[in-house]
């Protein structure tokens, strides 16, 4: 495989020291990419400093073609050979309807950017819509094909090749285990909702639902969130956040599946999915003073899940593993300094 830089060896389970840490300096989606976004929008009328809480974060419809291509082209972390790797920001789906603006109706301009003419580039692996981090593009069909089939086999292993980092609302109850549930999409509302199945049968599965797996670490608690390692094993669409709901620890920033979440004199319980409606996610007065939130702006919180750390084949056999890494967004570092959360 040609060309992808080894950042460190990776061990069969969860990659120790990975540097995350809450400081001032750490990179938002790319430094450059932040600069470019304050640049773009320097000539629009801003808000007040005190309602910009999440610095460095994509306003959809606020931007063109043109500036959405320089923000990913600032937003490059490696680049070697065929590979292209990005730290998308949150809120930039990767697919979506015909005239949508997403990451792969800019891909033709640019690979034109980066250099590499009309080469065609695709999408290796990528962060959902939601979620900011990793995203690995491939101008080499050979090489897309091959890391393809790498993550293939590594899912029916039960080898992890993703560790996202989150930031949870709530305190998972053990510091390290995996979350194991049946899950199916359902049409509610007009929107398509991740819904769990107790005790599904051979013709649910037949019907679409999907057994999945996940492993998560705690890797530091306060003021009574964690910051959480997770690893999938399976992939389903908001795998992650479901599972974290399930656990009464919901992804901060998720205005989905938290209000699945109910408190009673501070117990928390799962609320039946079939009564209970996407909203945005309500925190205590407590939290929202650590972080230095009005009501208003949580509602605006971005989702703080972060494909930080990609596992790779290595170039033959006998090579070590390549680790792809992506610094945390601005914001969520933000967050971690005002929660008092860090990992040595």
């Amino acid at each position: 495989m040609g060309g992808c830089r080894v950042l460190g060896q990776a061990s069969g389970g969860w990659r120790r020291g990975l540097g995350i840490r809450a400081t001032s300096t750490a990179a938002g989606f790319g430094t450059k990419a932040r600069h470019q976004l304050q640049r773009r929008g320097a000539s629009k009328p801003s808000d007040p400093p005190g309602d910009q809480p999440f610095p460095g974060l994509l306003r959809p419809g606020t931007f063109s073609r043109e500036e959405l291509v320089d923000v990913l082209r600032a937003a490059v972390v490696d680049r070697k050979g065929p590979l292209v790797t990005l730290n998308k920001p949150q809120g930039l789906p990767v697919t979506g309807k015909p005239g949508e603006l997403t990451l792969l109706s800019v891909l033709p301009e640019l690979s034109r950017s980066l250099g590499l003419g009309e080469q065609e580039v695709q999408v290796v692996r990528a962060s959902g819509k939601e979620a900011s981090g990793l995203v690995l593009l491939s101008s080499c069909p050979q090489t897309a094909s091959r890391l393809q089939k790498f993550f293939t086999h590594s899912r029916r292993a039960r080898k992890p090749t993703a560790t996202y980092c989150a930031v949870t609302d709530g305190i998972p109850v053990t510091s390290e285990g995996k979350i194991q549930a049946a899950l199916k999409l359902e049409h509610i509302d007009g929107v398509n909702l991740v819904v769990p199945v107790q005790s599904p049968s051979r013709k649910d599965i037949m019907e679409g639902v999907k057994r999945t797996l996940s492993h998560f670490r705690v890797v530091a608690t306060g003021s009574g969130c964690a910051l959480v390692q997770l690893q999938p094993l399976t992939v389903f669409p908001s795998q992650l956040q479901a599972h974290m709901a399930l656990q009464l620890c919901p992804v901060l920033g998720d205005h989905t599946y938290s209000a699945r979440v109910g408190t009673v004199l501070g117990q928390r319980f799962l609320l039946p999915v079939e009564s209970t409606k996407p909203q945005r996610q309500v925190l205590d007065e407590a939290l929202l003073g650590r972080l230095c939130l009005t009501a208003s702006q949580a509602a605006r919180l971005p989702l703080h899940l972060h494909l930080h750390c990609l596992r790779l084949p290595g170039a033959r056999p006998r090579d070590p593993p390549i680790e792809l890494l992506a610094p945390l967004p601005s914001y969520f570092s933000r967050t971690l300094q005002c929660l008092g959360l860090h990992y040595q």
